[in-house]
């Protein structure tokens, strides 16, 4: 039953009611400088780590704060939640851990592996639909036939506020943040830090991040049509609808969002781990995929990014390295035309090998219709230094008379 204090939007207090709620439930992540991040950005930068959670993503607050809120008939009787992802496992984890029945319906493309973690921390796993609008509508059946409470991942007041509590740990570290960056999918993340940031430093910023592919929030605060679809490695901030509660707290207090595409959110999560030694989802890169976007936005300032969670698919993070190593030209792939002749790819290896490049596959062909009768093509996928290093082996190839076609950028090997 919704109590009048819950249909008012949260208030710094009720945030601050929350994280007493949860202390020593919830980790108190660590929020860092990241001062190779400021080099590459050009503007002071700190990091939130939500990613250690012990479901490696923000959610378990929220979730627990709404648990944490049932009475006892509404604990004995069960909860239910709808999600793909991190709010799946925050309720199942925490609805567990406090001895309260949970069932999670999850759309029937779900990963195997996010359905097995979901499982793996107590919930009942129903799967239903295609898409997580799908699974929400059964959900909600299933939440009037049962008598289940059902635990919205965004749109309701004790998760925005238990959202929100992150906030209060990075201004409790840095109150001179000028800067928060935040991934919005349905708005609960975004709304609980503006609604605790704004009432503790009215002067700083929070600034919003969607995908191109998902530009819900950005539709809605334009009042323009929601246009919404497409694969994106952000699936976690993939909305085609914000929450009305998040919405007007967006309405009042975001001071901007920044759309941003998937080659920018790769390189982000490519930067995480190359550059911070740790784990960020497609969602949790977007905001410093912002940086990326609109360095001149940030420039010289203080901005604090949440890593709003880690967990991704190895192979994808596989993928997404190999690509960002590629769009350095530090991977190429050429194929080159060559007569079929004994010799010849041995002169080409020790080219390769002379000027320092590390060949990592070799694919030969003769039967390509466009290839002389007495030619060959040659594929080769090579390790360089940077794009100075690749293009200098190319050219001594071409000065021996070799055709040198660059191929697509090689993808990952699955």
């Amino acid at each position: 039953m919704t109590t009048a204090v819950e249909l008012r939007p949260p208030l710094l207090a009720d945030v601050r009611e929350a994280a007493e709620t949860i202390a020593g439930a919830v980790m108190k992540t660590p929020f860092l400088p990241a001062p190779r991040l400021s080099a590459l950005t050009g503007a002071d930068v700190w990091v939130k780590y939500e990613n250690l959670q012990v479901t490696n993503a923000f959610k378990e607050r929220g979730a627990l704060v709404k648990l944490l809120s049932l009475t006892e008939e509404e604990r004995r009787r069960g909860v239910i939640a709808m999600s793909a992802g991190n709010h799946a496992q925050a309720v199942a984890y925490h609805a567990t851990r406090l001895g309260i029945p949970s069932t999670i319906v999850m759309p029937e493309t779900t990963p195997h592996v996010k359905v097995t973690a979901t499982r793996g921390f107590g919930a009942h796993v129903v799967l239903s639909g295609e898409t997580v609008a799908e699974a929400e509508v059964e959900a909600e059946r299933l939440a009037a036939r049962d008598g289940l409470t059902f635990v919205h991942p965004y749109d309701d007041f004790h998760v925005i506020r238990g959202q929100g509590t992150v906030a209060l740990e990075m201004l409790e570290v840095k109150p001179d943040l000028d800067v928060i960056v935040v991934p919005i999918g349905g708005g609960g993340l975004a709304g609980g830090i503006a609604v605790a940031a704004k009432a503790i430093s009215p002067r700083i910023e929070i600034v919003g991040v969607e995908t191109r592919l998902y530009p819900s929030m950005w539709a809605e605060l334009k009042d323009l049509p929601v246009h919404a679809g497409g694969t994106t490695l952000a699936e976690g901030i993939a909305v085609r609808r914000v929450g009305r509660r998040t919405l007007e707290i967006a309405r009042r207090l975001l001071d901007d969002l920044i759309l941003v595409d998937e080659a920018d959110i790769e390189r982000a999560v490519n930067l995480y781990l190359t550059l911070q030694k740790t784990m960020a989802e497609g969602a949790a890169g977007a905001a410093l995929a912002a940086l990326l976007t609109a360095p001149e936005r940030f420039r010289s300032r203080s901005v604090g990014l949440i890593l709003s969670g880690g967990n991704i698919d190895p192979r994808i993070l596989s993928s997404i390295m190999v690509r960002e190593l590629a769009r350095e030209e530090k991977i190429v792939g050429i194929r080159l035309i060559i007569p079929d002749r004994p010799g010849v790819l041995g002169e080409i290896t020790t080219i390769l090998g002379r000027l320092g490049a590390n060949i990592l596959e070799v694919e030969h062909h003769r039967t390509f219709l466009k290839v002389p009768a007495k030619g060959a093509t040659l594929d080769v996928v090579f390790e360089t230094r940077d794009g100075a290093h690749a293009q200098e082996i190319i050219a001594a190839l071409e000065a021996l008379d070799y055709v040198v076609e660059r191929l697509e950028r090689p993808e990952a090997p699955m």
